[in-house]
């Protein structure tokens, strides 16, 4: 019954999420080429609160618990599982001061409004993932700029999303490399909570009703070992990941 009753929902709810994804395209554009980075960071927020705010037409609610003081002088590498794309836009608003960028998948980086011009233009790194050297080339550079600029890394380590939000292993080499590059980061691990539930039955329809939590965890500094402050950031967010198939 509610897989029956999410299809007219879902058909309202692609309207306004693809309306906001057309309106702020040009925005963004206008904000970045006359205006400068600044301009285009803030539109890019104020673009995923309003993406946030269509996914209300799902029943959709937010939790982004962050009781930490995490300092906006030094950069970022923040590190979570990844459930779905729904993922990304409550970390740019909620995180938006620390001006996120993203690892993300090349094939993002075009025909998607609004979304493929910030990744192509706001920092973030395109990777090939049939391409080893070059996502680890794209890495270091990501790596290399929020060194320079104090600003954030975004990393989903597993890969892949997880369909049922069990937790996959880490692959820990883009990781490591944002590490390396940015040896003064503090490290933000995130665990991401039933973000997989507005995809419960696929692309189509969109599940209803999903109370997605974030949990920042306490930061860690980027000192030692590499393999185990990897080891410990991931059991540090796996620990509280909540996963069934209800």
């Amino acid at each position: 019954m509610m897989k029956l009753i999410s299809y007219p929902i879902t058909l309202v709810f692609f309207f306004f999420f693809g309306l906001t994804l057309v309106i702020f395209h040009p925005i963004q554009w206008i904000a970045l080429k006359v205006f400068g980075y600044t301009a285009q960071k803030r539109t890019v927020s104020i673009l995923n609160w309003f993406l946030m705010r269509s996914t209300n037409i799902l029943g959709s609610r937010y939790q982004f618990d962050n009781p930490h003081k995490i300092p906006g002088n030094r950069p970022l590498i923040i590190v979570t599982n990844h459930q779905s794309m729904y993922d990304i836009p409550p970390i740019i608003w909620y995180m938006r001061k620390h001006h996120p960028k993203f690892v993300a998948k090349k094939e993002l980086g075009k025909g998607i409004p609004s979304v493929s011009y910030n990744l192509r233009h706001g920092g973030s790194a395109l990777i090939d993932r049939k391409d080893g050297k070059q996502a680890i080339m794209a890495i270091a550079k990501l790596g290399s700029y929020i060194e320079e600029h104090n600003r954030s890394a975004v990393i989903f380590p597993e890969g892949t999303r997880s369909r049922t939000g069990k937790p996959k292993p880490f692959k820990p080499m883009g990781l490591k490399m944002l590490m390396k590059r940015a040896p003064s980061a503090l490290i933000v691990p995130i665990t991401i909570n039933n973000s997989w539930k507005l995809l419960r039955f696929g692309q189509f329809p969109m599940g209803l009703g999903a109370y997605l939590k974030f949990k920042v965890h306490e930061p860690i500094e980027n000192i030692g070992n590499a393999d185990e402050l990897i080891l410990k950031v991931e059991q540090t967010i796996t620990k509280d990941i909540v996963y069934d198939n209800h």
